[in-house]
């Protein structure tokens, strides 16, 4: 299974991003580490793992501590050793406890999805992007991996950012 992978970090209001290989990453505490390395003075740093076009993986690091991380389908973790790498030891997300109440998501309730997400799906939610919108995202038809992650990118407002980064 390949898989393209960009760490975003902020440091201030500051956001830099780069292309980062996890062909040596054996678990979250690895990625983590890829993280740091990538940026190590950035107050933030997130992770996006596309897996084939089919599998999102979101992980995010504070102050070089408290990772959190989310994935779009448990399928991933079975099919390749990176997705077992990294939601190997996650618990299914509860979809139920997804405020599911604000206009923007009740046309994408979470009980829609055809994946079984894992994690934390709310970990960007401090930063306008609610576990609800996330989950929504992964679950539109012929929305794919990158174009989630560019959706957060423009929320967030680091655009131009992953745009240096990956060519795009």
């Amino acid at each position: 299974m390949s898989y393209f992978a960009v760490a975003v970090g902020r440091e201030g209001d500051e956001w830099e991003a780069a292309e980062v290989d996890l062909d040596a990453v054996a678990d979250v505490e690895d990625a983590a580490e890829v993280m740091r390395e990538a940026f190590p003075d950035a107050d933030l740093t997130l992770l996006f793992v596309d897996a084939d076009d089919e599998y999102l993986t979101v992980m995010r690091l504070d102050k070089g501590d408290d990772l959190r991380t989310f994935g779009s389908d448990a399928e991933y973790a079975s099919q390749s050793r990176l997705g077992e790498a990294l939601l190997g030891d996650l618990e299914p997300e509860d979809t139920e406890e997804i405020d599911t109440e604000d206009e923007e998501s009740i046309s994408a309730r979470p009980t829609e999805l055809d994946a079984e997400p894992v994690g934390e799906a709310d970990l960007l939610g401090d930063l306008g992007v609610p576990g609800s919108t996330l989950l929504a995202l992964c679950a539109k038809e012929g929305m794919m991996p990158s174009d989630v992650v560019a959706e957060v990118a423009k929320s967030l407002g680091f655009t131009e950012a992953l745009e240096d980064a990956t060519g795009a």
